[in-house]
């Protein structure tokens, strides 16, 4: 299988990464060029992509997108203490038609996939996270999902797809491989109460932006258990970013949303992240800029990944029973990472979705809480999901 939909990296950019000192981030890539071709892949884990496709955005007006600037700017930067090999792939161009940019998004993911490489896109508007998914088809029979987003993007699945619409089409269509959808800084006043409340009938967990930016490592255990991360960019708050880029007073500030991608990198289960609804313009620096370090924080959190298999030997674990009412609720702590988990009971007499029995990331304060007698709501709702 070849990347037959990737265009190369724009001459613009190549020359000029060509002046950058040795040090920088854009002499250690390897990358997709008009003279060269794709390049070699052999030991590459992370590869940048671009898909230059928002025509499903509900704002459309014939805008077309550019990515020449963050790459310049992250090709500038320098490489933490890494060990993994980067690559940039170049961009998918619009299709004649959106879904023809879904299928060549899709196939390409597929195949980094595939090779175990892991994609960063840059998009784009964020109903390109729903080919991303379709793209795991033949990978996994049950995905988990994250959006860094001040909306659900539930939508009306009866209608076409948009960039604010996209879960729906998740949630309905075949093969169901769904298990658990989370929105990370989500603000109220963007979404209506029948989509709050259809959040909670489907047992997916939402966490408002005041919650998170008191007390951001709540957000680990949630990449903890994702395979797919897409951030809108909409979810940065206007003072962060440039003014075509504005959308909201309130949202993450640049720290934070920094913070967020270093935990989707560190999770062993996230294998790809997308950074959406990029809207490039002439004073376009500070977005750009911002856009870089949140992959360079997000390529930091995988250098720091800590292999660990929790009940793969009983050395490495700790092993915590909690009677709670009728319910035994049983937790690991690993001695290798200090990390949390919970079981999900196995139930064999449901048509269940687990196969088995199986570990939720938790926190400490989870099993604390369980020890004053309250049940954690991760777990009740991973507990529901398995039996509907």
């Amino acid at each position: 299988m070849t990347f037959n939909f990737l265009s190369p990296v724009s001459e613009a950019v190549l020359t000029h990464n060509e002046v950058l000192v040795p040090q920088a981030l854009g002499k250690k890539l390897k990358i997709h060029s008009q003279q060269h071709g794709i390049p070699d892949l052999d030991n590459v884990q992370i590869a940048l992509i671009g898909v230059l496709e928002n025509r499903n955005d509900i704002n459309y007006t014939g805008f077309d997108i550019n990515l020449d600037t963050i790459r310049n700017v992250f090709y500038n930067l320098f490489p933490g203490n890494w060990h993994t090999n980067l690559a940039d792939l170049g961009d998918i161009l619009k299709g004649d038609s959106v879904e023809d940019t879904y299928f060549a998004l899709r196939t390409t993911i597929s195949i980094l996939l595939e090779k175990k490489i892991i994609p960063i896109v840059l998009g784009g508007s964020q109903d390109l996270t729903y080919p991303i998914y379709r793209a795991y088809d033949r990978i996994s029979p049950m995905i988990n999902v994250v959006n860094v987003d001040s909306n659900f993007d539930l939508g009306d699945s009866a209608l076409s797809i948009k960039n604010n619409s996209y879960l729906g089409k998740i949630i309905l269509e075949q093969p169901y491989n769904l298990f658990n959808y989370s929105t990370i800084g989500y603000q109220t006043y963007f979404n209506s109460q029948e989509e709050i409340d259809l959040m909670e009938k489907l047992y997916f967990e939402a966490y408002r932006l005041g919650e998170v930016s008191n007390a951001i490592n709540i957000v680990e255990p949630v990449m903890r258990d994702a395979h797919i991360v897409s951030v809108d960019l909409k979810a940065v708050k206007a003072s962060e970013v440039s003014k075509s880029q504005k959308y909201s007073p309130n949202g993450f500030d640049g720290k934070e949303i920094c913070a967020i991608a270093r935990y989707a990198g560190i999770s062993n289960k996230v294998s790809s992240f997308g950074i959406y609804e990029y809207q490039n313009s002439e004073e376009d620096h500070v977005t750009a800029m911002l856009v870089a370090q949140i992959m360079w924080y997000f390529i930091e959190g995988v250098n720091c990944r800590v292999n660990e298999n929790v009940l793969g030997d009983q050395i490495n674990y700790q092993k915590f029973n909690v009677l709670i009412d009728n319910d035994e609720l049983i937790f690991y702590k690993s001695n290798k990472s200090g990390r949390w988990w919970i079981e999900i009971p196995f139930l064999p007499d449901v048509n269940n979705k687990l196969k088995k029995h199986t570990l939720l990331p938790c926190t400490h304060e989870d099993y604390t809480e369980a020890m004053q007698g309250k049940i954690p709501e991760r777990w009740y709702k991973a507990y529901k999901k398995n039996t509907y």
